[in-house]
C-alpha cells in the first residue's frame, strides 16, 4: 500500500454494511484495518466487507496505528461503539487511544453504534494463547479488558445509520 499525506481511513472494530457502502460511495479505495485481538473479528469482517466493494483493506496490528499518526497519514478514524451517547461511547478495547491520537494530531474520529454487546473483559487463555500457539510461559496471567469509555471529547461525530449525524 503506498499511502500519501492524510490519505489513510482507519477501521478498528466490527462494523455493519452501511459503513462500508458509505465508504465506497465517498470512492474510498483503501483502507487500514486494525485486527482486533484477541478474536481477530474485526480483521475478518471488515476485510471481507471491504473486498466485497472492492475497496483494499490493508490489515495492520492494533498497536500501529500511532505510527501511522506519527508519519501524519491518517485522513479519518472509524470506530465502532456497543453505545453512545452525548458524553461519550463504550468502544471495544483501543478506541480510546484512537481518540486521543486523532485528538493530538487534528483527525476525526467517528463513532458507529453497532447495537452489539461487547463483553467487558475476556480471559487469560484468549491472550495467552494466539492461533493455538502458546506464546506466554506458563503461570503469567493476563488482564484482557474488551471494552472501555471513551469520552465525547474525542469523538468528532456519531455515525447514525444515514449519515454522519
Amino acid at each position: 500500500m503506498s499511502v500519501k499525506r492524510k490519505s489513510a481511513i482507519v477501521l478498528q472494530g466490527v462494523f455493519d454494511a452501511s459503513i462500508f457502502d458509505a465508504l465506497k460511495r465517498r470512492k474510498i479505495k483503501e483502507a487500514f484495518v486494525l485486527e482486533g485481538r484477541p478474536g481477530l473479528e474485526a480483521a475478518k469482517q471488515s476485510s471481507r466487507e471491504l473486498l466485497k466493494r472492492k475497496i483494499r483493506p490493508t490489515l495492520i496490528a492494533d498497536n500501529m496505528a500511532g505510527f501511522l499518526f506519527y508519519k501524519n497519514l491518517v485522513r479519518e478514524v472509524w470506530v465502532s461503539c456497543q453505545y453512545a451517547d452525548r458524553k461519550g461511547a463504550l468502544c471495544q478495547i483501543g478506541g480510546l487511544i484512537l481518540g486521543v491520537l486523532g485528538k493530538k494530531h487534528n483527525v476525526p474520529v467517528y463513532a458507529y453504534p453497532n447495537g452489539s454487546k461487547v463483553k467487558l473483559l475476556g480471559s487469560s487463555r484468549e491472550l495467552a494463547f494466539f492461533n493455538g500457539v502458546k506464546v506466554a510461559p506458563r503461570g503469567v496471567p493476563g488482564y484482557v479488558p474488551l471494552a472501555e469509555w471513551v469520552p465525547s471529547k474525542y469523538i468528532t461525530k456519531v455515525y447514525n445509520g444515514k449519515g454522519i449525524s
